[in-house]
């Protein structure tokens, strides 16, 4: 019985697992081609980047196609911020 739940629980979660966006502190890199492969493998495609008040800002859509805007540290590659555009 205990498997049986087990199995359930995960196929549950999974779903939620898959369509996990990048968080704050996540580390994408510092140049376009990395931030995009580490955006996109946290399920946020990437459209389009801009500076914006001395950070990166990658727009991009999730499976859902809703619009984030995700802030990189240029020096660190790190993610300071992200924001739903909806």
């Amino acid at each position: 019985m205990l498997k049986k739940s087990l199995a359930v629980l995960c196929l549950c979660l999974a779903p939620v697992a898959a369509q996990a966006m990048p968080a704050v502190g996540d580390m994408v890199g510092t140049n376009p081609e990395e931030a995009t492969a580490a955006l996109a493998k946290a399920g946020c495609t990437v459209k389009d980047f801009e500076a914006e008040d001395g950070k990166i800002e990658a727009k991009c859509t999730d499976a859902d196609n809703q619009l984030w805007e995700v802030y990189i540290d240029p020096k660190t590659g790190k993610i300071t911020n992200v924001k739903n555009e909806d």
